[in-house]
């Protein structure tokens, strides 16, 4: 079961995605692809020598490819060049995992727990996962912000030792704001396979809640290939 349509809007072009603005309800605009190529072949020419690679368009440029993988390359190559020039700043991963928060075993912050992005200027966040487990979305309506559980507002306030009237200041510097918990066993939105996501964030000017989202658990075992900005 996928989220209410009612939270997210498809378009079938990147000008229209660029161009859609969020409003009312929709905090997410994805355009929706089934995209030919072998993006497996790009991740196996890149030596993984660390859990989180960033590949330099210059180096994805110059690997010796099939015609199937020279495909793949030309679209994130596109991807990317579409949104550098509406002026994001996209980067290609490779990912194997992300690092994991435990500095507070009650309440990770890292991006495998559901969490908003901030921004301080109007911006969005754009993604998509060519290859390997794409990322899953929160329908707001079906979350509620952990700072808001009693066991785990009592906790928090626990490890701070400043003044009461800070105390949301303190949430708000260590990002402990920005995480969010499912209401019982709500559905979630998986972000697809080659599909090219704008999500909305949180920024003081947003006509709408930033979108609720999460990195997969790499269930799969493969690494995937990931634009993101």
């Amino acid at each position: 079961m996928l989220a209410p349509k009612s939270s997210f809007q498809t378009v079938s072009s990147i000008e229209t995605l660029l161009a859609t603005p969020f409003e009312g309800t929709v905090n997410a605009v994805c355009l929706a692809r089934e995209l030919n190529g072998d993006f497996s072949e790009i991740i196996s020419k890149i030596s993984l020598t660390d859990k989180v690679i960033v590949v330099d368009p210059a180096v994805l440029l110059a690997l010796d490819l099939s015609e199937k993988g020279q495909l793949a390359r030309d679209i994130v190559l596109n991807d990317f060049e579409a949104l550098t020039a509406y002026g994001a700043a996209p980067t290609i991963n490779i990912i194997t995992s992300y690092e994991r928060d435990d500095s507070f075993p009650f309440f990770p912050t890292d991006v495998y727990s559901f969490h908003v992005d901030r921004a301080p200027i109007p911006s969005a966040t754009f993604l998509c996962t060519y290859y390997g487990d794409a990322s899953e979305i929160l329908p707001n309506e079906y979350a509620e912000q952990k700072i808001y559980v009693p066991e785990i507002r009592e906790a928090l306030k626990k490890i701070y030792d400043g003044p009461e009237e800070e105390f949301d200041t303190f949430l708000s510097d260590y990002f402990f704001d920005l995480h969010y918990n499912p209401k019982n066993d709500e559905p979630l939105l998986p972000l697809g396979q080659g599909n090219l996501w704008k999500l909305a964030v949180d920024h003081p000017q947003s006509p709408v809640l930033p979108c609720i989202h999460r990195a997969p658990f790499e269930r799969s075992g493969t690494p995937r290939l990931l634009l993101i900005c």
